[in-house]
Parts: C-alpha cells; structure tokens; sequence
C-alpha cells in the first residue's frame, strides 16, 4: 500500500467480489424457491443438531436424578449402620462410616447442584427445540405464500409486457365503428319513437289507409251504378204523337 491507497491485489479482490456478489443475488432472485429451501434445509439441519443437544440434557438429568435417589438411599444405609456400630461400641468402624457418610452427602450435595444446573438447561433447550420448529413451520409457510406473490406477479409482469407489445390502433378503430353503429341504431330507434311509430305498425297503417281508399272508391263506383241503372228512361220528343186540335165545347167522338 502506497500512500494510504489500496493495492493492486486488494482492489481486484473487491472488484471479484462485488460481480460475485451481485450475480449470486441474481440467482437468488431467478430460483427463489431454491434459496427458501437452502434456509428450510439449514434450519432442519439446526433443529436436528439442537435436538440431539437436548435428548444429552435429558440424559444427563435422568442419569443425576438416578444418581441423587442411589446416594440418598446410601447415606439412609449408613446412617443406620453407624447406629448399629455404636450401640456395639465399635469405635473405629462408627468413624470409618461417618466419614464415608460425610463424602457421601458432599458428592449429594454437588450431585444436587449439577441437577438443578441441568434442568435449568434442560428446559431453556425445550423452549428453543419448540421455537426453532416453529419457525421451520412458520418458514414453510412464508415460501408457499412468498413463491404464490411471485408467481401472481411475474404473470401481471408478463400481461402487462404483452399488452404494452400489442399494437391497438386497428381494435380500437374496429372498436370505434362498432360504437358508431350501435350509436346509430339507437337514434333511428329515437327518431322513430320521436314520431310515434315503428316500421312495422307504420306499414300496417299505411296498408289500411290503402284498403280503406279502396272501399271508399269501390262503394263510390256502387253508388254510381245504382243511380244510372234506377234512374226512369227519358223519352225523346220526336217520339210522342201530336195531339189533333179540339175546338173548344166539342166532345171527342167515340172510336
């Protein structure tokens, strides 16, 4: 290092490190559900790991418990044999089991600290063991949750991307057209309620006013024939006979 600057080394360790580093988050971030199940498979590994610890404690509990009751019942034996020693006035063999008494309620006594120290341990392992399995649980859910997001999202990403690709203009201008028309039909249906008739009840009135005009000439026509062929025949004047003169006072003669 030269004036306080790097090395050539050193920054070429860094530099391989940074791409390192940042094409492994770009495979985590492509295989996502490949690192959730690295961290799945790891916390197993722990909890295994972490479980074995806890069957020693418990061994180790169990083994001094065993031990506590055996020295127990001991000094409970030698307490009654000093009796006996004493009452037969052996001395030596009173002191001799007195002092191995005493041994014994020391090795108890250190036996019964261990014991409590373990089942302090014993437990806070417990408490962990159930914590750690809780949060493999909890892990487990989180990928099938966190891979479902993903997976929604990528398919929104992807839609969106098609979409945005699609060139619209020819739907739209069909669309467009189609609006028109519609617009169409719906104002031709106004026009023709604004005017108080459809196309079919307009032709139906329009045919009957047709028909009725054709009643009113056909009875017209009736009329007409009626009145020439009851009307009396007039008799030309050329056809009637003259009369002969009557002088006045006279009375026609008999034929």
């Amino acid at each position: 290092m030269e004036n306080g600057k790097p090395g050539m080394f050193a920054r070429m360790r860094s530099l391989f490190r940074g791409i390192f580093g940042s094409w492994v988050r770009e495979k985590e971030q492509e295989k996502p559900e490949v690192v959730y199940e690295q961290a799945i498979a790891e916390r197993v590994r722990q909890y295994r790991e972490l479980k074995d610890a806890v069957a020693g404690i418990l061994y180790m509990r169990n083994k001094l418990e065993s031990e506590i009751a055996d020295r127990r019942a001991e000094i409970a034996r030698l307490h009654d044999d000093v009796r006996r020693a004493v009452r037969r006035g052996d001395e030596e063999t009173s002191l001799s089991l007195i002092a191995h008494k005493q041994a014994l309620f020391e090795e108890l006594e250190r036996a019964e600290q261990e014991l409590a120290e373990v089942r302090v341990q014993a437990d806070e392992a417990k408490t962990n063991l159930v914590r750690f399995r809780e949060e493999i649980r909890a892990l487990v859910r989180e990928k099938g949750r966190m891979l479902a997001t993903l997976a929604n999202a990528r398919a929104r990403r992807r839609l969106q991307a098609a979409i945005e690709g699609l060139s619209v203009d020819a739907e739209m201008d069909a669309l467009e057209n189609v609006r028109e028309h519609i617009s169409r039909m719906v104002l031709q249906g106004e026009v023709n309620k604004e005017l108080g008739e459809d196309g079919d009840a307009f032709r139906v009135r329009l045919r009957g006013f047709r028909d009725e005009a054709r009643r009113e000439s056909a009875r017209a026509e009736l009329e007409s024939l009626k009145e020439e062929l009851l009307r009396p025949p007039s008799i030309p004047a050329s056809v009637v006979p003259k009369s002969e003169s009557v002088p006045a006072g006279a009375v026609p003669a008999a034929g």
